[in-house]
């Protein structure tokens, strides 16, 4: 099976054309809070690429792999964590099967510290096995362990106020980041 999921309404349009012109199963994931997301989208008819990631924002002293609305948040966590004079490089995989781990491992080896963000649990999440995939390909070349956030490991609340507190956001991408940082070593 493949697996797919869009963080933009960009994303959205062009991996769901992909999808529909692709002859095997492809699941199409999508976040209740992808519905509130605007932005710009094409009207004519294009496809995404599945199976290759998309770095959102280039940086030099941390990769953040993040996926769905949590690529938004990274992209907030890194502008103000830029004003402190540390770059976050933002990839979204876009797809999670087949997942682009040549571009993601590409990332890491040049930052050498990676945190993994995601809204699934902590613990046997997708950002287990993409964390795992980097600690295979770039051990040598990491400064520091990777870091998984995610949600605990319990029942995901419905209400929009537990659900904030639940899963992962800027605050906590930005406290993973100087965490990372103050115990690289280099």
């Amino acid at each position: 099976l493949t697996v797919v999921y869009p963080s933009t309404p960009y994303d959205a349009k062009g991996l769901f054309l992909s999808a529909l012109a692709d002859a095997n199963p492809v699941l199409f994931l999508e976040s209740r809070q992808i519905a509130r997301v605007t932005g710009p989208v094409p009207e004519g008819m294009y496809q995404l690429p599945i199976g290759e990631a998309a770095i959102q924002r280039a940086g030099s002293n941390v990769t953040v792999i993040t996926i769905g609305p949590l690529v938004h948040e990274a992209l907030a966590a890194a502008e103000n964590l830029e004003r402190d004079g540390i770059s976050l490089e933002v990839i979204d995989p876009r797809s999670l099967q087949p997942l682009d781990t040549e571009k993601l491992a590409a990332s890491a080896r040049k930052t050498g510290r990676v945190i993994v963000a995601h809204q699934a649990v902590t613990f046997s999440g997708i950002g287990a096995e993409i964390a795992s995939q980097i600690t295979e390909r770039c051990f040598s070349r990491l400064r520091a362990p990777v870091v998984r956030l995610g949600a605990p490991f319990a029942p995901s609340p419905f209400a929009p106020v537990l659900e904030a507190v639940y899963q992962p956001d800027r605050q906590a991408i930005i406290a993973a980041t100087r965490k990372l940082m103050a115990q690289s070593k280099d």
